[in-house]
């Protein structure tokens, strides 16, 4: 994964373990403090949330502890794990991307997975070369015009 995506993880992380398991605590002891647990929506309710967001926490233990972070390459013109890369389709629009791994990948942001159609086509490819990529709404032509450049923070 890229760094970026490793501190988005560890952000997470510990706003779930000092924020999020804190207050599924107290809600819990203030649902009990209510008397029969039985027909008590609200503890049911947190209990079910505590659920969820101790499966969350051991998740991205998990990921983070096997991670390999790997910095997104910034020059050069080959296209690898973590390469931005712009293109032209067959009508001429432009689109960017990140290569990123799927734990971080945000295809509204900009940001495919390596385990995309159009990334694994992308890979081992450089500038210039044009590629068909076989995508879920079929074939499409692409140009590689950059690639390796600084990721903008917010991209549009």
């Amino acid at each position: 994964m890229t760094r970026a995506g490793h501190e988005r993880m560890k952000d997470e992380l510990e706003r779930l373990k000092k924020l999020e398991r804190p207050a599924i605590t107290r809600a819990i002891a203030e649902a009990r403090a209510h008397g029969d647990l039985s027909e008590n929506a609200e503890y049911h309710a947190a209990r079910e949330r505590q659920s969820f967001v101790e499966a969350r926490i051991n998740d991205l233990e998990g990921k983070l502890g096997a991670a390999e972070v790997i910095e997104p390459p910034t020059s050069g013109d080959r296209v690898t794990f973590g390469s931005t890369v712009r293109l032209e389709d067959g009508d001429g629009r432009e689109v960017c991307y990140q290569i990123v791994g799927s734990d971080e990948a945000d295809p509204l942001r900009g940001r495919i997975s390596i385990l995309a159609p159009l990334a694994r086509t992308l890979i081992g490819k450089s500038v210039g070369n044009r590629v068909v990529a076989q995508l879920p709404g079929g074939k499409k032509d692409f140009e590689i015009l950059e690639a390796n450049f600084p990721w903008p923070a917010n991209p549009a």
